[in-house]
């Protein structure tokens, strides 16, 4: 089976409303993209292991959101805000109706996790957090990504560059606004905030480049890592680095950093 043959399965679950068949079907395509027997050539094999460990709710909504879109409902010039967000919201629209299907919806979400958990910690640019013990949990909106998919893909790459604290996703939500979330758990890590050229040492050692210092942007050509601050990147007592927050995506040359990615959204069943 290839890309074709299981693009169409899922936009026909789509199409049919998320079916109790249709979700046993994205339930195993989900699996077998675990298992490694669906090959998502968007990722590198160690950005699908990413991908992966973001669990199986993840998986399923990066696979709803990259589905192909008919060229009719995008009226907006391509490139345009515009046409991003109508992109947004038809990927927020198929995201919502499967996770009311599938039991991972809430909406009034930060509401609800106030209550549920009652102690919230902190508040970022596009982050509220709340304790839950050994774990945070986190809702993380669309404010520096638009599109939900590009929300996703940065689990992903998370999960791939710093496993030490991984995201994995719970779920999907509304705050009272009306805007899209998604809610994570991510391990607590105690640590001390690290200096600037702690950190710039750090990411140069991974492979980046820092490329603007004024917002922490560090770049390879295949991936993009922005804010990476003092807030964002702490040392335990043992000397161990963790990122536990950071902007990063696919560096395609759209983004003005050096990127040399390419994107392919091919899918292939391994036999």
């Amino acid at each position: 089976m290839y890309k074709k043959d299981i693009w169409l399965s899922i936009q026909k679950i789509i199409s049919e409303g998320f079916t109790i068949e249709g979700q046993n079907l994205l339930d195993k395509y989900a699996e077998q993209f675990i298992s490694h027997r669906i090959i998502y050539q968007r990722f590198s094999p160690s950005e699908q292991h990413g991908c992966a460990t973001g669990g199986a709710t993840h998986v399923v909504a990066s696979l709803l959101a990259a589905a192909e879109v008919g060229p009719d409902r995008l009226t907006a010039a391509i490139g345009s805000f515009k046409r991003e967000k109508q992109l947004s919201a038809i990927q927020e629209s198929r995201i919502e109706h499967w996770a009311k299907a599938a039991g991972c919806w809430i909406d009034e979400v930060d509401e609800v996790l106030q209550s549920r958990f009652g102690n919230f910690l902190a508040e970022g640019g596009e982050a509220q957090i709340y304790d839950n013990g050994m774990n945070l949990i986190k809702t993380i909106g669309l404010d520096y990504y638009i599109q939900p998919l590009l929300a996703l893909d940065r689990i992903s790459l998370h999960n791939t560059w710093f496993p030490e604290t991984k995201l994995q996703v719970l779920g999907f939500g509304r705050r009272v606004d009306g805007k899209f979330v998604i809610v994570v758990e991510q391990p607590f890590i105690q640590g001390m905030p690290m200096g600037e050229k702690e950190i710039r040492d750090f990411a140069e050692n991974l492979g980046f480049q820092l490329v603007n210092p004024s917002n922490w942007t560090y770049a390879t050509p295949e991936i993009y890592l922005s804010d990476l601050h003092d807030e964002n990147v702490i040392k335990s007592q043992e000397g161990n680095v963790y990122v536990v927050d950071c902007d990063i995506r696919l560096n395609t040359p759209e983004l003005k950093c050096g990127g040399k990615r390419s994107i392919s959204n091919v899918l292939v069943l391994q036999e």
